[in-house]
């Protein structure tokens, strides 16, 4: 996973839709399309840019494929992001 492509993928208003819908439970592609008024195809595209940004994980069941947010990599973007907090923090603490 490299920054560059998870903040590409975050800078889409409908990626980071998909990643709200996706907080609670596994998705498949159709359950997720119902949310937008767009084509599948579209839809399709947005999926694999989370892929690629490995935002998103696939899982096959049956004939259906569900998607997952890909914890870990949420947790390291978290990481990366205190970095910025704590001198401010340390300064309200004195």
């Amino acid at each position: 996973m490299g920054f560059p492509e998870t903040f590409k993928a975050l800078s889409d208003p409908v990626r980071r839709e998909i990643l709200v819908l996706l907080k609670d439970k596994k998705l498949s592609a159709g359950e997720i399309g119902k949310h937008f008024e767009m084509t599948g195809a579209t839809i399709s595209y947005h999926l694999s840019q989370l892929k690629k940004a490995d935002l998103i994980l696939e899982s096959k069941y049956k004939n259906f494929i569900y998607y997952e947010l890909n914890i870990s990599v949420f947790e390291e973007i978290m990481l990366w992001f205190t970095q910025f907090g704590g001198k401010e923090n340390d300064k309200k603490n004195e």
